[in-house]
C-alpha cells in the first residue's frame, strides 16, 4: 500500500531466450560493438537450431529486411535486440524466414524468424547472437543467466528490473 502512494511499483521482466543453444557472455561476442556493449548490455546465444522466437510479451518495433535481426519493445517499455549471427547482414536474407512485421504484438515464446544453421555457419563470420537490452538507460538491475545451455521460449536468460 505505502509503494502504491509513495512511489513506482518495481517490475521485474523475465526474457526467455529466443534461441536454443550455448550461452554465451556479451563479453565474449567477437564484435565489438556487442562485446563493449555499444548497443546495449546483455547476453548471447550460440544457436544450437535455427528458430528465434520473443523474448516476451510485446511488439515488433524494428524487423531488418535481411530478416538478420528483430526489435521488440516489451509492454512495460523494455527493448531488446535479437541479432542472428555477425556480419550476417552481407547475406542479404539469404537462409532466413520472417513470420513477423513491424509494429506485429507478439506474445513470449511466438516464432519470430527461422534460419538456415549450416548456411549461417558456412558463410557468416560468426553464428554467435547477441541479445541485447538496447534502452539499458531503463534498467535498474540486470540478472544474467549463469547456465550453460537455453531452450527458445523456456530458459530464462535475463531477469531485468526497469527503473
Amino acid at each position: 500500500m505505502l509503494k502504491k502512494l509513495f512511489g513506482k511499483k518495481e517490475t521485474l521482466e523475465n526474457l526467455v531466450s529466443p534461441i536454443t543453444g550455448n550461452i554465451l557472455k556479451i563479453e565474449a561476442v567477437p564484435d565489438d560493438m556487442f562485446s563493449q556493449k555499444m548497443l546495449g548490455d546483455g547476453i548471447a546465444v550460440e544457436p544450437t537450431e535455427g528458430i528465434v522466437v520473443s523474448p516476451l510479451d510485446g511488439e515488433v518495433v524494428q524487423f531488418f529486411p535481411t530478416k538478420h535481426a528483430v526489435g521488440i519493445r516489451g509492454n512495460n517499455g523494455l527493448e531488446v535486440l535479437i541479432h542472428i549471427g555477425l556480419e550476417t547482414v552481407a547475406l542479404n536474407g539469404e537462409g532466413f524466414e520472417g513470420y513477423v512485421q513491424q509494429g506485429d504484438k507478439v506474445r513470449a515464446g511466438d516464432k519470430l524468424i527461422s534460419f538456415d544453421l549450416e548456411l549461417i555457419k558456412e558463410k557468416a563470420d560468426s553464428i554467435v547472437s547477441p541479445v541485447v537490452i538496447t534502452n539499458f538507460d531503463q534498467v535498474q538491475e540486470l540478472v544474467k543467466s549463469e547456465g550453460s545451455t537455453a531452450n527458445h521460449g523456456e530458459s530464462v536468460l535475463l531477469k531485468v528490473k526497469i527503473k
